[in-house]
């Protein structure tokens, strides 16, 4: 993956784990973040025209586990709910088989330089400089992808932004 940093090619600091420096003008469509415990990455992308699904990513996790990701702000009091899945079955699915797959879900709160706590916005705003995914391990710690041949490495709540995809 290629990421910009300013307009600059960094993959290659990247690659050797250097930290970035900010990222001025990364879209949250492709937006990457990291988790330094644990190695976990973030990955977001174009969500297309969902009439309901305002964001869509990716956390891959060590040995190479991928669980898919989406957004989806609620009615009433204004939330952006994240849901973290893990081999869900294609096309329609039951409220059981779909959380049966479910390896988290919650708010997912963004943070800025001086700590202000905001919620994630939509695509084409600016990438936050933190997300917050609440309670994040505990939850992948009960996942089916959690063990045996699935990850090991549980990522905490917290990361950063890496760098933007090109």
């Amino acid at each position: 993956m290629t990421i910009r940093v300013g307009g600059s090619l960094v993959s290659f600091a990247v690659g050797l784990g250097w930290p970035l420096a900010a990222v001025a003008g990364c879209p949250i469509e492709l937006a990457v973040y990291g988790e330094a415990q644990s190695g976990s990455e973030i990955d977001f992308t174009p969500t297309g025209t969902s009439a309901t699904v305002t964001n869509s990513f990716r956390m891959i996790l060590d040995n190479n586990v991928v669980l898919n990701g989406i957004v989806m702000w609620n009615e009433g009091v204004s939330r952006p709910n994240g849901v973290l899945m893990y081999k869900c079955p294609e096309g329609d699915v039951t409220g059981e088989e779909l959380a049966a797959c479910t390896s988290w879900h919650g708010v997912i709160y963004t943070s800025d330089d001086k700590g202000s706590i905001g919620l994630l916005p939509a695509e084409g705003v600016e990438a936050p400089k933190t997300l917050i995914l609440p309670d994040l391990g505990q939850s992948l710690r009960q996942s089916s992808a959690y063990g045996g041949s699935g990850f090991s490495k549980v990522p905490w709540d917290v990361f950063a932004l890496k760098g933007c995809q090109e």
